[in-house]
């Protein structure tokens, strides 16, 4: 349903594609770390496992927005006339 010019649905998918191509680059910057550690590369491993807990905080954050936004759309007093 649209509210104030918003999909609420739609909205909340989009959040979800951005999680999941968070989670996505998630998942490959922890192959790369497994690469840099297994290689020997101790500062390029650290940076890497470093990068991995900011998009788990990111994944986080888009938890919340997804949760704040169906809260927030469920929230609005919406009316519908037939014209």
């Amino acid at each position: 349903m649209c509210t104030n010019g918003v999909n609420g649905t739609q909205f909340k998918a989009s959040l979800e594609q951005i999680d999941e191509a968070v989670a996505l680059t998630r998942r490959w910057t922890h192959r790369a770390y497994h690469t840099a550690e297994d290689a020997q590369l101790p500062h390029t491993a650290a940076t890497l496992q470093r990068a991995q807990s900011l998009l788990d905080e990111v994944r986080a954050l888009m938890s919340d927005a997804g949760d704040f936004a169906e809260e927030e759309v469920a929230s609005l007093n919406i009316s519908v006339n037939l014209v």
